[in-house]
């Protein structure tokens, strides 16, 4: 077999490796009675740290030669064979014995080993050796100088090989000297891209192939990742591509900014963007799965899971781990997710208070993170045991310490004053089965202090194996308890109670090197000081990045009807373009088969649609009209520039009431058929609610409250709360009061926009939609009180309208919007009027929308759903 068994796991994380020479190793330590029977044939890899010869033979187990252990290397010239070095150790080390993956076999005995080279002569690698060699003699700081001398100088006389390109008349952009990083082990090389191809072409041989090519057609995503605490790390994303990921560390941030600016104006390069507050919006709705979501939140925190010291954190979520079966309607089988693990036993906590509070600035709570190297390796070191190795230098855990049982591993970390750990994605990953949790390579990981053999995990007695486990706990994921509170850790995790004051008053409080910002690498020229906190801080972990500043929203739990239609979107069809006004119509609605439309020349019309003609029509004020309501079977109440309401017959066709309502324009009106309520908003800044409509002479006498704002009123709406029934007004300043009627206190205020708010509907009882004249959309969580979906959608927006569902109309200047406010996407952008749409009306009994414009007219769309 042609396949190397050498990787750069066998090396200690960071070390360099270089170069490799075939050669043969010679068995007899008499150099001069060699024979072919007495060599190993094999390759000779030389490394900054050591070398390693790996035999052809796949029997035969690496031998690894520590520079450090060595005493002398020198040249042999003997009479009969030359071209022979010659390695003096003290103990040497030697692994993949048979093939067979397992601990490293240290063996401390004085031993010469002799390697004849083949297509070298001894002086072009002598050389180096022996200066790897004076380098590991060195202190610590003196040897990564003289290794970091010697990378530099390799680099430098290091170029792009053109011929290696698809076509090399191709015009190469940009160059980089970058690192491609993998698990523990980090590739040298040179970028180059050109407009359609990048190119990683690796300093050494240890690739495999000379050349990684990935196609910009290819890329799907891109993502700028912090990596080793700086921001000079790009992961790419590909698909229908040999290559179907790459992550790459570049020398600085500005290089890395650079490319990343270059590839995305490239004409080749179509990435798939989903945006923060798009995605937490479709979580919200249910359309992404929690586990989905937390993936998301983890790749945009810069966890990843080829960089073990910022891999993805998830949350321990099952509290039970004792029962014969998990009862997941028990809130009980659930741990408490507003607490970070090490709150979460009361007792613990109260030790590690009295800790902290006596100890000096900066203060910590937790003296071990939630995620680290060594803490991803616990539970994955059966499915990457290689890692582990590595990671401790050729050695697996004390058996006694190892992820035995889940259930030891959980009351460890709610009872033990330095165990905090959370959990690895696989926990939730049902497409790999459990496979972390098998001893499926058969390792010896040696015997537990009562002589039981360390094996596979052992599991609760719910689960029947590692696939029911895996699967059980992806349905208590996403079970609705932590559907109801996995908001709650996700600010603990990535969010406001990460750091600050409200991480102490959360005990959420981790050693100050964790957090990013804490310390400025860049400002520490010395090498080995920054190596040193390097060091430090990858094996103790790092806290994501900060992606929320305020409370996070909570997922909405859907009904099964909401579920079904949640992807649903309207075909539309013009049916009637009516043209009854003689200037721009402001409102319209639709009461069984009669169009009712009032605009700014001051006058009601009336159609009936079965008899495709107008039926009514009066001039009600020498003023614009602003807006209409049905208050009765017959009767519509009409708002006006001149301050009054209007009360409209439409059967008998005459005003049966005018009221003065406000100090100021009347802009807009809504009515409340289950209190049968008025309610009128005016450029007087009041909202006011009024009863008795349709009684004449009543009106007046009906005032029930009156709300002042701050500004101008242009919308309304209102919910619904248990008993409760609150008002809704959005303003000229941007701004949305909720008001609570019975009490008549306001409840919330929340500055939403910059510019007028021009429609206004609730998506559910605590997220309501607003659109301004500037273009905006923004959903607003009034739980939390601020934003969580922002966009222009367009350059003005004048009306808005909701199908009480999910799917909204935008009205804007001569085309209508429609977007599914579930899945958050654009469906539909409809030419439909000459002017601004003043105004949108859905009438759920016909499955008509109705328009009306600027440009005089009022259109009729007929409306079919679309699958």
């Amino acid at each position: 077999m042609n396949k190397s068994r050498f990787s750069m796991l066998f090396l200690e994380p960071g070390e360099i490796y270089f170069e490799d020479y075939s050669c043969s190793m010679l068995c007899d330590n008499d150099s001069d009675k060699q024979s072919k029977d007495s060599s190993i044939q094999g390759r000779l890899k030389l490394c900054s740290k050591s070398l390693v010869f790996e035999p052809r033979d796949w029997s035969s187990p690496l031998i690894k030669l520590h520079l450090k252990e060595c005493k002398n290397i020198t040249e042999i010239d003997s009479c009969d064979k030359r071209n022979v070095i010659r390695l003096e150790m003290i103990q040497y080390c030697e692994m993949l014995e048979d093939n067979v993956l397992a601990p490293y076999k240290f063996i401390y005995e004085n031993k010469d080993f002799y390697f004849s080279l083949d297509f070298v002569s001894v002086d072009e690698c002598l050389r180096q050796m022996l200066q790897l060699h004076r380098a590991s003699t060195l202190h610590a700081p003196e040897h990564n100088t003289m290794i970091a001398t010697i990378l530099h100088s390799r680099y430098m006389r290091m170029v792009f090989d053109p011929v290696m390109m698809d076509d090399y008349t191709e015009e190469i952009l940009c160059e980089y000297q970058v690192e491609k990083i993998l698990p523990l082990v980090r590739h040298q090389g040179r970028l180059a891209v050109t407009p359609t191809t990048l190119y990683f072409q690796p300093f050494s041989n240890i690739e495999g192939s000379p050349i990684l090519k990935i196609k910009f057609e290819h890329v799907k995503k891109m993502y700028k990742r912090r990596f080793l605490l700086r921001q000079v790390g790009l992961e790419i994303y590909c698909e229908n591509s040999s290559v179907s990921h790459v992550y790459l560390a570049f020398q600085s941030n500005e290089e890395r900014n650079r490319l990343y600016n270059v590839l995305e104006t490239l004409p080749n390069v179509h990435l798939e963007r989903a945006h923060i507050e798009e995605m937490t919006l479709q979580w919200q709705n249910g359309i992404v799965s929690n586990y989905d979501y937390l993936i998301y939140l983890n790749c945009l925190a810069d966890r990843s899971q080829n960089d073990l010291t910022q891999y993805p954190v998830f949350p321990w979520v099952v509290a039970d781990y004792t029962s014969e079966s998990l009862d997941l309607e028990d809130p009980e089988s659930f741990r408490d997710l507003s607490k970070p693990m090490g709150a979460l036993n009361p007792d613990r906590l109260e030790k590690l208070l009295e800790r902290y509070h006596e100890m000096c600035d900066p203060k910590f709570m937790y003296g071990s993170h939630y995620s680290a190297p060594g803490l991803v390796l616990f539970y994955l070191v059966r499915k990457y045991p290689q890692y582990m190795l590595c990671l401790q230098n050729g050695r697996f855990d004390h058996p006694d310490r190892m992820f035995n049982a889940v259930n030891d591993v959980y009351n460890n970390c709610l009872k033990n004053m330095s165990d905090f750990k959370e959990l690895v994605p696989e926990f939730y990953d049902i497409s790999t089965k459990g496979d972390f949790l098998v001893n499926m390579y058969d390792i010896d990981f040696g015997e537990r202090h009562d002589g039981t053999k360390v094996g596979s995990v052992k599991l609760p007695p719910w689960a029947d194996s590692p696939e029911d486990f895996v699967n059980k706990l992806k349905l208590a994921l996403e079970s609705e308890y932590v559907s109801r509170h996995l908001h709650l850790w996700i600010d603990l995790i990535f969010g406001y109670k990460q750091r600050g004051e409200e991480a102490i008053k959360a005990h959420n409080v981790f050693h100050h090197v964790c957090y990013e910002g804490s310390v400025d690498l860049e400002s520490i020229y010395d090498i080995n000081d920054r190596h040193a906190l390097e060091v430090q801080i990858m094996e103790f972990g790092q806290v994501p990045k900060q992606l929320f500043t305020k409370a996070h929203v909570r997922k909405i739990i859907l009904t099964i009807s909401k579920q079904v239609n949640s992807n649903k979107e309207y075909r539309m069809e013009c049916i009637d373009d009516i043209k009854l006004h003689k200037e721009a119509v402001t409102c319209v609605l639709r009461d069984d088969e009669r169009i009712v439309s009032v605009g700014k020349d001051g006058t009601l019309k009336v159609y009936d649609v079965v008899l495709r003609k107008q039926i009514r029509s009066i001039v009600l004020s020498m003023t614009p009209l602003s807006s209409c309501v049905m208050v009765d079977e017959h009767i519509v109440a009409v708002g006006a520039w001149d301050n009054e309401i209007y009360l409209y017959d439409v059967e008998y066709g005459r005003v049966i009431e005018s009221f003065r309502a406000h100090d100021d324009s009347v802009s807009c009106l809504q009515w409340l058929q289950k209190d049968r309520l008025l309610v009128s908003g005016g450029w007087d800044c009041v909202v006011r609610v009024w009863a008795k409509m349709g009684k004449v002479g009543q009106a007046l006498k009906g005032l029930k409250a009156e709300f002042d704002h701050d500004g101008k009123i242009t919308v309304l709406a209102h919910r619904y709360r248990n008993f409760e029934l609150d008002i809704l007004a959005g303003t000229t300043d941007g701004e949305v009061y909720v008001w609570e009627f019975r009490s008549k206190s306001l409840m919330h205020k929340v500055s939403v926009h910059s510019t007028d708010i021009c429609g206004v509907c609730f998506l559910s009882a605590d997220r309501v939609v607003t659109v301004s004249g500037n273009g905006d959309m923004i959903v607003t969580d009034l739980t939390v009180l601020h934003s969580v979906f922002k966009k222009r959608v367009s350059d003005s927006i004048r009306s808005l309208c909701s199908d009480t569902a999910n799917v909204l109309w935008l009205g804007g200047d001569m085309r209508l919007l429609q977007w599914n406010m579930a899945t958050v996407t654009s469906l539909h952008d409809h030419p439909a009027h000459d002017g601004d749409i003043q105004s949108i009306f859905f009438d759920i009994k016909s499955q008509t929308l109705i328009t009306g414009s600027s440009d005089r007219s009022v259109k009729i769309w007929k409306l079919t759903k679309v699958s």
